[in-house]
This record gives structure tokens, C-alpha cells and sequence, in this order.
């Protein structure tokens, strides 16, 4: 009898521990497939990397904005996006891209790249799947139910998640709360909704990130054209 009892102990662990292991494979592939399913690929067909996974190619209007060239401006680029691959563990594609559509967008909308690149470190650590538990959501952490209008002329709430869409966005609000703010780091204290915070840490943060770029930048024009 005890040694029925004990089989029977053992059977009931083993059948368990299966069923288990079983839904967590489950539960891994439906994670895998709603992140397949959300990401915001804009263009499949030019996917190479680990990076292509989540960005495919960044668009803009229509344009590609990733096209390397053998100017002195792209050499720092490229020096940039080296720089935020290796310290955010992001495919090289992937952060050429995002140094593209940070200039596209300060471009337009008469912002310091770098300072977009900045934010969007701190915000996501360029996830462009990010989303936070107050509903803030891609690279620069918009909240679309509070920035309907601004999302509305780039098809709506759903376009949050398309990177473009999500810096130009970001960088809209970020300008307008420097605007109210009066400055740039009343005006990172207001984007990060961080107004008890009278040691201004999240614009502290902000403003290293940008300053940590500036060197790479400065070091990339000391070395020689290979």
C-alpha cells in the first residue's frame, strides 16, 4: 500500500510539473505572438539583423531614413549609433535608424536632436514596443488618451507604436512643455510629469545622456578618415 501510495504521489508531481511546463511554452509562444503581431514594422522587405525583428525600415513621408553616405555628418552618425548600440544592447541597424528619424524630426520641428535621442534613452532605452503601467507607450513614452490630437493627423491612437509617428509626436510635446516650462529642464521635469521632484533628477538624467553623445560626437571628429 505504501509503495502504491508513493507511485502515485510521484505520478500526480510528474503529470503537474508537464501540464506546467506545458501552458508556460504556451504562455511563451502567445507572448511571442503578440509581440509579432504589435510591432511596428513599417517596412518587411528590407530586414536584416536582429534589430529588423521589431523596426524593419523607419519611413518617413514615404522616404527611407536610413541611406548611409560618406559625408562627415554620417561618419558621426554612425559614430553615434555605434555608440547607443553598444550601450543599450540595440542591433546597429536599429539605432542608425533612430539617429535618421531624431534629425528628421528636430529638422521639422526645430529641436536638438540629440536632445530627442536623449529622452528616448531614459524613456524606453529605445524599446519601441515600451509601454509603462500609466498607458505611456513606444520610444518616447506618449500617452495616446492625452495626446489624441496630435496622434489624430498620423491616422490615430494606433499610430503611437509606429517609431516615426511616436518621435514626432514625442518631440511636439517635449518642445511645448519646454515652451511652458521656460526652459529646458523645467521643460524635461514637465514631459516626465515629475513635478515634486525638486532636484530635477529626471532632467539630470536627461541632459547626462545628451552630454554623453556630445563626446562621442567631439571624439569622432578627432579620428581619421579611414
Amino acid at each position: 500500500m505504501d509503495n502504491l501510495k508513493q507511485f502515485a504521489v510521484q505520478t500526480y508531481t510528474s503529470i503537474r510539473a508537464l501540464l506546467h511546463n506545458g501552458l508556460a511554452v504556451l504562455g511563451a509562444v502567445a507572448v511571442i505572438a503578440l509581440l509579432l503581431g504589435a510591432r511596428p514594422v513599417v517596412d518587411q522587405s528590407v530586414q536584416q539583423g536582429p534589430a529588423s525583428a521589431v523596426f524593419g525600415t523607419i519611413r518617413h513621408e514615404g522616404i527611407s531614413l536610413y541611406g548611409p553616405t560618406a559625408d562627415a555628418e554620417s561618419r558621426q552618425n554612425r559614430a553615434l549609433a555605434v555608440y547607443l548600440s553598444r550601450r543599450y544592447k540595440v542591433a546597429l541597424d536599429a539605432t542608425e535608424q533612430l539617429v535618421g528619424a531624431a534629425h528628421e524630426a528636430g529638422s521639422r520641428l526645430g529641436m536638438d536632436p540629440l536632445l530627442i535621442l536623449a529622452v528616448m534613452a531614459v524613456e524606453s532605452r529605445f524599446n519601441p514596443i515600451a509601454e509603462s503601467v500609466m498607458g505611456a507607450k513606444g520610444l518616447m513614452q506618449v500617452i495616446p488618451k492625452f495626446h489624441q490630437d496630435k496622434l489624430e493627423e498620423h491616422g490615430g491612437e494606433e499610430s503611437v507604436l509606429d517609431p516615426m509617428t511616436n518621435i514626432l509626436v514625442g518631440t511636439r510635446i517635449l518642445k511645448d512643455a519646454m515652451r511652458r516650462g521656460g526652459g529646458l529642464m523645467p521643460g524635461l521635469q514637465l514631459y516626465a510629469g515629475a513635478f515634486g521632484d525638486d532636484g530635477q533628477q529626471y532632467a539630470q538624467k536627461v541632459i547626462a545622456e545628451k552630454e554623453r553623445m556630445q563626446q562621442t560626437l567631439r571624439r569622432s571628429q578627432l579620428q581619421p578618415r579611414a
